[in-house]
């Protein structure tokens, strides 16, 4: 890995968590021994190199980019990771980085498998269908903007429909779209569901759902029937007189969908992001695990996206 890279990257993380650590106020008048922003920065280290957390609280781990002075003990470490305080600092370190206020007119909403051993124990992980065959494990949910930002997302078991996490946890947390008379919401044909489309359309998000066909939509006897037509809704209708009128101008707009598949390649490929370590089981680690993940997948795109800028000017 470039170490230029590696060094921008965590000084973009390290400086964020400093700031927002200094907001985030612990309960209580005593001042912890370690404070958050300790914690918070040797859990990221932790996860940037794939270790546990007890591989954090010794020295020799550590390196000239980050080595704290003094480490807590393995105990102490996992009790703090999961304070309130430290999660607070997490969520808004993700907010920043991830640029939640900016205003897009373009996203995609697609899910994840992030698989464990078929042989775990993890009561949480469950079975579910992955490209080529079924697996164990959960599935990462993220609906992400035109910047290749994760401005949303979820974890669940592997089993849990898309569509219903896109529906109940995705959709009615969207932001605001930049135009809401030209903001595009882009889906895979697993997506494709009339319930999906009420959703985006009642609950006043601006955008506009674009999801491949599923079935003979447009020949089939479903497909013509009045009352079929009349429940799915004007939006999913719209959707099917796209497909039926214009369907070269849909598969074009349908090709930015790529962007989702380059961020979670560069997750699994750049971040490790993909079969979950042995020692990451149960739904609340796993959720914390792809949380840091994901905030320094954005350290590493806005160090790359500053070292573009420097280069233009």
């Amino acid at each position: 890995m470039d170490q230029s890279l590696d060094r921008d990257t965590w000084q973009i993380v390290i400086q964020s968590v400093r700031r927002h650590a200094r907001v985030v106020k612990e309960p209580g008048a005593r001042r912890p021994q370690y404070p958050n922003w300790l914690i918070v920065a040797m859990y990221l280290w932790a996860v940037w190199h794939d270790r546990c957390l007890s591989w954090a609280c010794h020295r020799v781990h550590y390196n000239t980019l980050f080595r704290p002075r003094k480490l807590p003990s393995i105990s102490q470490f996992t009790r703090r990771i999961q304070s309130e305080a430290c999660q607070a600092i997490l969520q808004r370190v993700h907010n920043e980085l991830a640029r939640d206020g900016l205003a897009c007119s373009l996203g995609f909403i697609d899910g994840k498998p992030l698989t464990v051993s078929p042989v775990s124990k993890d009561p949480d992980a469950a079975s579910g269908h992955i490209t080529g065959g079924f697996a164990s494990g959960y599935k990462l949910h993220a609906y992400i903007n035109e910047h290749r930002r994760v401005v949303i997302w979820s974890v669940t078991p592997l089993n849990t429909d898309e569509k219903t996490v896109a529906r109940e946890a995705l959709v009615p947390n969207l932001p605001p779209p930049a135009d809401p008379h030209s903001a595009l919401l882009l889906v895979d044909s697993a997506y494709d569901a009339a319930p999906l489309y009420k959703e985006v359309d009642a609950g006043g998000s601006g955008y506009a759902l674009l999801a491949p066909v599923r079935g003979e939509q447009f020949v089939g006897p479903n497909g013509r029937h009045p009352r079929t037509l009349a429940n799915m809704g004007p939006q999913r209708r719209e959707a099917l007189s796209v497909w039926q009128e214009h369907p070269d101008l849909a598969e074009y707009v349908m090709e930015q969908r790529n962007n989702i598949e380059g961020v979670f390649s560069v997750l699994a490929l750049a971040l490790g992001l993909h079969a979950l370590p042995g020692f990451v089981r149960r739904l609340g680690r796993v959720r914390r695990w792809v949380g840091i993940k994901i905030i320094l997948y954005h350290a590493r795109l806005l160090a790359q996206e500053n070292a573009e800028a420097k280069l233009a000017a």
